[in-house]
């Protein structure tokens, strides 16, 4: 794999330098966190592809600084936190995170989810870099759902559901068929936190001034439609 920067906020310094070495075996460049009162402008300098994120942190948790970067940017985050029950799992996901990996994990499960979600972020078919549907267009590269002048950023998670229920337009597509092509089958991965996913998503949409898109379809899963309730 070709060497991209992977921005590290973990304030266990062992545990750092430990996932650092490792992922600079796979050619990953990783860039760790200088200071823990400036994640924000730190993380604006690196530009990262991806980045790990601790839940527990000086000054700010990472749920803070999760909700920031999605401010501003559709990177991949992954999770890595001791805190492992349900609840903090479904919060991840609320904040816009991608993953989420317990502590402790085996570096090589954490290097093959860093793999998966850089293929499946970065790597697209050619002919399928847009998605149309009765005047939306969605850019699976540059993350965005644009309907006549108004455009919504998403994250890769809301990009790829989209691409999913896009490509089955008007077809009835179930939770298991989402979760499948999203997460590769992650064993975290719930129908909460497809619900999770699906309710930002819809409240993003009409916030940004676009018609409602995604349709329940009740006991089965989702819809794209313009012409349903």
């Amino acid at each position: 794999m070709s060497e991209q920067t992977i921005f590290l906020v973990e304030d266990d310094e062992k545990m750092s330098i430990l996932i650092q070495g490792e992922l600079q075996k796979w050619g990953f460049h990783v860039s760790t966190v200088e200071n823990f009162q400036y994640v924000m402008e730190e993380f604006q300098t690196v530009q990262p592809k991806l980045v790990l994120m601790d839940i527990s942190l000086p000054y700010f948790n990472g749920y803070h600084w999760c909700q920031e970067i999605r401010k501003v940017s559709a990177v991949p985050v992954i999770f890595l936190s001791s805190a492992s029950d349900k609840m903090n799992m479904l919060m991840a996901m609320n904040m816009g995170a991608d993953d989420f990996i317990a502590k402790p994990f085996d570096m090589d499960l954490l290097v093959v989810k860093i793999q998966a979600i850089l293929r499946r972020i970065y790597t697209f078919d050619a002919n399928e870099q847009v998605l149309i549907y009765k005047g939306f267009q969605l850019s699976l590269l540059e993350g965005e759902l644009s309907y006549q002048s108004k455009v919504v950023n998403l994250t890769p998670n809301e990009t790829k559901i989209l691409a999913v229920l896009f490509q089955e337009a008007e077809k009835q597509v179930t939770k298991e068929v989402i979760i499948e092509r999203l997460w590769e089958d992650e064993a975290f991965i719930s129908s909460n936190a497809l619900t999770v996913n699906i309710t930002r998503l819809r409240k993003k949409i009409i916030a940004g001034g676009l018609p409602q898109l995604i349709h329940t379809i009740k006991g089965i899963g989702y819809m794209v439609g313009i012409s349903h309730e």
